[in-house]
């Protein structure tokens, strides 16, 4: 454990002392939020980024550690492991060079060189190696017998052996690894009569690039091409120069060893070294793009899922569409399904009176403070029409993204929900929930789903599901959740809690009623003090007995808190409701032995804004009425515009029409970036110049730079 500490501390240059501590934490079953937020002074203030770094080069020591264990035996079951050895493997902490130190002892399948050495031509090889044979061939003849028929043979038979050896030498690899660092060209060709089945990669039909200023979407898009069987992709090096430098490595004299030895050479770099290299830097290159590609993907689902919340407020939500007609939804402000039926104001069957009198009627009666309409097909005309309608009442109406809602709808989880609907009351129940609360409903549905990442399919998805899973628990638990209205599936991700237990919560409260203060959750089957000690601060109950239980304090700092309330001659309550009672606290007089200033500001704050949901306002959008179709645009003219994915290299812009605008990296802002989440947030209103638009390809080019100051 020391030896791990050690070197997770200096690969993220943080104290031994902290990793330590959050290890300790982390084999104790606390979570990455709960560590991060309520155990500062042990970890002297780490963040989530932080405490998941430590987690993940953690597990990355144990696997290799576990490698270390399976070679180590291995080689000596082989009896060849000597006590310099042993120390090399258990003195490697990296998996390349730990391969590169066993790949002479890997179990092998029949080689050419392990025929060779059957037929026992290894001392001929290492006199080929050691350079000293003045006439190699004639001395080769001595090998020649029953299994080898002429000295040429038996040269071949040594240069294969020399080619294995070649292969795995250490040295030489590191050598090749070297050029392909320095001089890597990644180069991709279109397969021969694919050309118009695979138009759609074209701009990688006659591709090469340097490895390392390949962008992550590149590589993917190559990679997904080369899959489907499109693309045929290589990755090299300068071949002479790489050869050459082998030569220099292994070559020291000039004689009639010296053709053998190069040919030997040459064929280890070709049929041996270089594959095995290529393979190594496909595998990192395609590792790195997934990193980039899941970093992005994690970003904006982040951003997705803290986007503003209208809040509790009586929603009607509408799924459009033409000729199937508009799914309306009328929910109550807790979310509950009220009513639905469908209206018909678009071709073919026009029905728009009769629409509107539904709509108007809907809204008076389940008085509907705000219209949710999804984004899709008919999304824009349904918009238009609903914005035209005059109503009783000031009635908001917002565009939601509609991504993933068709998925939500056909799940077991909105089975379950609606037993008693089809798909489409689903699905407007959906697509009103997103505009109410958008992590609570967005949390249900798989995030590849939600439209919102580069290459989703493509990247590891194990590594993918891994850091989405992840982001979800941070943005539930970021925001808190209120334990009497949260769904099961809402509470598998506060921390601490898993399925059984959020169901057994929901059963508890279906069958005792809401829950009045955090201390109830003693009395749900199977909860036990360790759960409680990691769910109880992310978990709100607003106009509980205890007013702290709709605040971020802890349980466990109550106490601190009613101390407070006493030192100043108040109640809790008082206390949470005067700011000048809490301006005359000094904080070092609370400070003892496990509670530090990071805990007492930290619980400051919470009095500051009790229950105060960290996500901000939401605010109503309106698209150019002038532009409905790709025909509507024109080189030049400004429009508003919500960005609606981010890449890495830029970011889409939906302009209200059917297809989306790219902002390339290079025009998103007057100064050099290399990140469009420096300058743009999903779901950003901003507004966007056309510079150019593909018709033909239904490409539109946008420009932000100095637009949105």
């Amino acid at each position: 454990m020391k030896l791990f500490c050690n070197k997770i501390a200096a690969a993220l240059q943080l104290s031994s002392r902290q990793v330590t501590h959050t290890l300790q934490l982390l084999d104790e079953g606390a979570t990455i939020p709960f560590i991060s937020r309520y155990r500062k002074e042990m970890t002297e203030g780490l963040d989530e980024v932080q405490v998941g770094a430590i987690e993940s080069l953690y597990t990355q020591l144990k696997e290799i550690a576990k490698r270390k264990e399976t070679i180590l035996s291995t080689i000596e079951a082989q009896g060849k492991l000597t006590p310099e050895l042993k120390a090399r493997i258990e003195e490697t902490w990296e998996s390349t060079p730990l391969e590169d130190i066993y790949l002479p002892y890997k179990p092998k399948q029949k080689t050419r060189a392990e025929v060779a050495r059957q037929k026992g031509l290894e001392p001929l090889a290492v006199t080929l190696l050691l350079q000293r044979e003045q006439d190699i061939e004639h001395y080769a003849e001595r090998f020649t017998g029953k299994e080898v028929a002429d000295a040429q043979e038996a040269l071949k038979g040594a240069r294969d052996i020399i080619a294995e050896q070649v292969n795995e030498d250490e040295k030489a690899r590191n050598d090749v690894r070297n050029q392909f660092n320095r001089q890597a060209i990644i180069t991709a060709r279109v397969v021969k009569g694919k050309e118009e089945e695979a138009a759609k990669y074209r701009d990688y039909f006659d591709f090469s690039e340097p490895l390392k200023r390949a962008s992550s979407h590149r590589i993917l898009a190559i990679r997904r091409a080369e899959a489907e069987g499109f693309l045929k992709v290589s990755i090299s090096p300068d071949d002479q120069e790489s050869v050459e430098k082998l030569e220099r490595r292994f070559i020291r004299s000039n004689n009639s060893c010296t053709p053998h030895l190069r040919e030997a050479i040459k064929d280890s770099y070709k049929r041996l070294l270089k594959p095995s290299i290529e393979t190594e830097f496909a595998a990192l290159s395609k590792e790195r793009a997934d990193q980039e590609a899941i970093r992005v993907f994690a970003e904006n689902l982040r951003q997705l899922l803290l986007a503003p919340p209208l809040g509790q407020k009586r929603v009607m939500g509408i799924d459009p569409g033409f000729r199937t007609g508009c799914k309306v939804v009328c929910l109550d402000n807790q979310g509950n399904l009220l009513h639905n039926e469908n209206i018909y104001p678009h071709p073919p069957l026009s029905k728009t009176s009769e629409a509107a009198a539904k709509v108007r009627k809907m809204v008076e009666a389940y008085t509907i403070e705000a219209i949710a309409i999804g984004n899709g097909t008919a999304g824009r005309e349904t918009e238009n029409f609903i914005t035209h309608l005059q109503f009783d009442r000031k009635v908001q109406v917002f565009v939601v993204s509609e991504n993933g809602a068709s998925v939500y709808s056909a799940s077991k989880v909105a089975r379950e929900e609606f037993p008693d609907y089809d798909v489409t009351v689903r699905g407007a129940v959906s697509i009103g929930r997103r505009l109410m609360d958008p992590l609570a409903e967005l949390v249900k549905i798989d995030p590849k789903s939600i439209g919102v990442g580069q290459y989703q399919h493509d990247v590891d998805q194990n590594k993918l599901k891994q850091s989405l899973d992840q982001t979800v628990v941070s943005c539930v638990n970021s925001v808190g959740v209120n334990l009497n209205t949260a769904s099961s599936y809402l509470l598998t991700y506060v921390s601490g809690l898993g399925p059984q237990l959020t169901q057994n919560i929901v059963n508890f409260r279906a069958e005792n009623g809401p829950f009045k203060n955090r201390k109830e959750l003693m009395k749900v089957p199977r909860m036990g003090a360790k759960s409680f000690e990691q769910a109880a601060g992310f978990l709100r109950i607003p106009q509980g007995t205890n007013p702290l239980d709709n605040t971020a304090v802890h349980p466990e700092s109550y106490h601190i808190v009613e101390k407070m309330a006493k030192d100043n001659k108040c109640s809790v309550e008082e206390l949470i409701a005067d700011a000048n009672l809490r301006k005359k606290i000094d904080l070092h007089r609370y400070v003892t032995g496990e509670t530090g200033m990071p805990t007492l500001t930290d619980i400051m704050e919470e009095l500051d804004k009790p229950g105060r949901d960290p996500r901000q306002t939401i605010q109503v959008f309106e698209f150019d009425k002038n532009v409905k179709t790709l025909d509507d645009l024109q080189e030049g003219i400004i429009l508003p515009g919500i960005i609606n994915n981010i890449t890495n290299f830029g970011c889409f812009v939906d302009l209200g029409i059917k297809e989306n605008g790219l902002v390339h990296l290079s025009q998103l802002a007057d100064r050099y970036i290399t990140d469009p989440t420096q300058v743009v947030k999903l779901h950003q209103h901003v507004k966007v110049k056309v510079i150019s638009v593909d018709k033909e390809r239904k490409r539109i080019q946008l420009f932000m730079k100095g637009l949105n100051l």
